[in-house]
């Protein structure tokens, strides 16, 4: 086997790689001796909020939560009802919040998510601090072939306040999201020596040519622009991430991954064809990987702020008249209840995904059962960062109770983050701007 390459670049990439790269434990490998079954988080995003119909439209039953019901249960919406199969399952959040959101542009809302981003960090120039789902990463790396998969529907990591990721590294540094599905397939399924050799020149090849630029831009460094320093660390970042997979694969090359059918694959679906076909099978490489234990920290952007990307023509391709930006700054009653039907086709892909997630069994349970599920927006409508639309699922083996409505005042998102890692089996005494866990009778470990 050949050895790992070692590195020894510049402390920008030391900065980035360095403390953030460990390698699997090796004799945990294979086969966990525990009986417990393994523990993961898939973190979903959708941009704009949802729709949540003022009263004077008289369509309260297309409002994105529930309609709360005297013996603490809930009636769903008819934009979640595609989700009725799994109402022990799942739970509603009302009334959640970013502390540091209400103080910020609205539009930075993707950017913040998963991190509760504080707004004024004593490093110089750093805006964001690390996500959920790389916390989570940095945990169980040590169990997997490949420590995150970040997905979102443009692929790349976009700019501030209009992301293409809401992944954030443990340097607060957004992670390149992928949205191909050959080439996750490719990375997740077929990580074979020949694979990793390809792309082990490759990234030889890319870090020689940075080194180089990095050397002749010392004397150039007063005369490049904010922007361009941004594109160069985001770069940098890339091919960090690059690496670490290939260090991670490499442990793993001799192991032989579970059987799986693909065959129901589309892998040539891209995200200018049907929105439900390229949705569906993103969600079913989610579902494979989480039951082949190929990782347990999934980050996947449905759509991007403020009209951005490709998915913002969504809603036109299912028949609606206006884009997914346009419909959540609708004021009149046909705008919000497009929207809402544009909340329903999502909560039909979601329906699906946890049907997979359903059928796969692991150790002790489903797959669904030792998983959390988060699913929401950083607004909740109109670019308002307060009451943001909020779901949990599955969890049952993790200690979740599920088949509520939680609105009992305004939360912290970061305290729940912190309920969320603490069920994970993740004992940090803090997340982000975190002042104690929360929601405890939905987090029954927390």
């Amino acid at each position: 086997m050949t050895a790992p390459v070692k590195l020894d670049r510049r402390a920008v990439l030391k900065g980035i790689a360095g403390a953030t790269l460990a390698l699997p434990v090796l004799d945990a490998m294979g086969a966990e001796v525990s009986t417990q079954s393994p523990r993961r988080l898939c973190a979903i995003y959708t941009a704009n909020g949802m729709s949540l119909p003022k009263p004077e439209h008289k369509i309260d039953e297309w409002s994105w939560f529930p309609r709360a019901t005297a013996d603490g249960k809930f009636v769903f919406g008819k934009s979640t009802e595609p989700l009725a199969a799994y109402r022990d399952q799942l739970s509603f959040l009302g009334e959640m919040y970013h502390e540091n959101g209400l103080k910020a542009d609205p539009h930075i809302c993707s950017d913040m998510w998963l991190t509760g981003a504080p707004l004024h960090n004593p490093r110089p120039g750093k805006f964001n601090s690390v996500g959920l789902d790389q916390v989570v990463a940095h945990h169980t790396k040590q169990h997997c072939r490949q420590p995150s998969l970040v997905l979102s529907i443009d692929a790349g990591t976009g700019f501030l306040s209009r992301t293409g990721t809401i992944s954030y590294n443990l340097e607060g540094k957004p992670i390149p999201a992928e949205n191909n599905p050959r080439r996750i397939f490719d990375r997740l399924f077929r990580a074979d020596r020949a694979s990793m050799e390809v792309e082990r020149t490759k990234l030889k090849r890319r870090i020689k040519l940075v080194d180089a630029v990095l050397e002749s831009a010392r004397s150039l460094n007063r005369k490049l622009g904010r922007s361009d320093r941004r594109k160069m660390d985001q770069y940098l970042t890339s091919l960090s991430e690059v690496e670490s997979r290939l260090i991670a694969s490499e442990k793993w090359v001799d192991i032989p991954l579970k059987e799986q059918d693909y065959k129901h694959l589309d892998l040539d679906v891209t995200n200018e064809g049907k929105p439900q076909d390229y949705y569906r099978n993103m969600f079913d490489l989610i579902a494979l990987a989480f039951d082949a234990d190929i990782t347990r920290s999934v980050a996947f952007m449905l759509n991007r702020e403020d009209g951005m990307g490709i998915s913002d023509t969504f809603p036109l391709k299912l028949g609606l008249t206006r884009t997914h930006h346009s419909l959540s700054h609708a004021g009149d009653k046909a705008g919000q209840l497009e929207f809402a039907k544009y909340d329903r086709f999502l909560s039909e892909q979601l329906a699906y995904f946890f049907g997979r997630l359903t059928e796969f069994k692991d150790k002790t349970g489903t797959v669904l059962d030792n998983s959390i599920v988060l699913y929401g927006s950083g607004a909740s409508t109109t670019h308002n960062p307060r009451n943001l639309p909020t779901m949990v699922v599955g969890g049952a083996n993790m200690g979740l109770k599920h088949g509520t409505y939680h609105h009992d005042g305004p939360t912290r998102m970061s305290n729940m983050f912190l309920s969320i890692l603490h069920s994970m089996g993740i004992e940090d005494t803090r997340f982000s701007d975190s002042s104690g866990t929360a929601l405890g009778t939905l987090f029954s470990k927390a």
